[in-house]
């Protein structure tokens, strides 16, 4: 009677593991659908509102302010995190905080390579933005896989597969194919003074930059015992001081003649807003998803930037620009593919 209670006991607490594990299994499922929908409207939308913020009529904004303003934004979001999820008062929090950036001037001071890197990528992002058209602008930027990879294997060693290998290079053919095509949209013909030329160069360089900097903030991640929203919040305390040093530097007479927050409007305020969840984001990727997620987000959003680029910009569709697009496509899911093993039953493992 006794052996028999215990193998009900036993039953019992094997039917709770599973039904924890699988709610488990579903919060995380739930969760990965929730990035992908949310990772690709950011990378359509980022885009698409870039575009259309430096080619709507009205004031123009001054582009490296917003890039600043953005960092204040992530850095505002990084603090709630923290506080909510790794303090316990507001007296550890600040505690925290002293500890962290502080009192570790030399790690503080590794951030400084990249935040100077990420501020100068998003200011080059406007300059493309301003001379591409959305769609084009967005299939250019995923180069940004081929600097990434090969940054990895020069700072982080890593070695590429073969067919990684074969997919940057299809990545590039691909891009080559989208740009040299004749596809336009209605903001060219209104703004003749746009110059493809130095759109295409801001975007290659922007590539470089981001690739660095995403390799070298990736090092020290796994160098240190922080987590990514600290590491944030030092990128922000060092970036949002170097970003106004380069708002007065580059558009010293803009901001004196017409004040700092010239142009701003709700638009400009949601694109804010809109640039800064991009980090965020990519930090949710990092958690909850994987390369192969990540990758069909981005296909899916270079589609979704093409079939608005049609609607709202009268942007027209050559065959080489979607042989291009495809080629580009195709490339993101064959980097991004690896084998995976076959995970045993769930019951099956309880119960063995």
């Amino acid at each position: 009677m006794t052996e028999q209670k215990e193998e009900n006991i036993v039953e019992v607490d094997l039917e709770i593991q599973v039904e924890t594990m699988q709610t488990n299994h579903s919060r995380k499922s739930t969760l990965k659908v929730i990035t992908l929908v949310t990772l690709t409207l950011q990378n359509a939308m980022v885009a698409l509102s870039m575009r259309y913020a430096r080619t709507r009529p009205g004031d123009m904004f001054i582009s490296s302010t917003a890039v600043v303003m953005a960092e204040v934004f992530k850095l505002f979001v990084c603090l709630i995190l923290v506080y909510h999820t790794e303090s316990i008062s507001w007296k550890h929090f600040i505690s925290l905080l002293n500890n962290t950036i502080i009192k570790q001037p030399m790690d503080t001071l590794k951030v400084c390579i990249p935040s100077l890197v990420y501020l100068i990528q998003n200011n080059l992002l406007y300059v493309s933005t301003s001379n591409l058209d959305a769609a084009t602008y967005q299939v250019t930027y995923q180069l940004k896989i081929f600097t990434t990879a090969v940054f990895s294997v020069l700072i982080l060693k890593r070695k590429l597969l073969r067919h990684q290998w074969i997919a940057l290079v299809i990545l590039i053919l691909g891009v080559v194919l989208v740009q040299l095509n004749n596809s336009t949209d209605k903001s060219q013909k209104t703004y003749p003074d746009q110059n493809r030329i130095v759109g295409l160069v801001a975007a290659l360089i922007a590539c470089c930059l981001s690739g660095f900097a995403g390799v070298y903030f990736e090092k020290i991640l796994k160098g240190a015992e922080i987590s990514i929203w600290m590491r944030n919040i030092q990128l922000s305390f060092v970036s949002i001081p170097l970003g106004f040093v380069m708002c007065f530097v580059t558009d010293w007479n803009n901001i004196n003649n017409k004040g700092f927050f010239f142009g701003y409007d709700l638009y400009i305020v949601y694109l804010i807003i809109l640039q800064a969840a991009g980090g965020l984001i990519v930090a949710m990727v990092v958690k909850y998803a994987d390369n192969i997620l990540k990758g069909f987000a981005t296909s899916l959003a270079i589609v979704v930037a093409c079939v608005f680029s049609m609607y709202f910009f009268d942007f027209t569709i050559s065959i080489q620009f979607v042989v291009g697009t495809m080629l580009v496509m195709c490339s993101i899911f064959l980097y991004s593919y690896t084998k995976q093993k076959k995970s045993p039953n769930l019951n099956t493992t309880l119960k063995a």
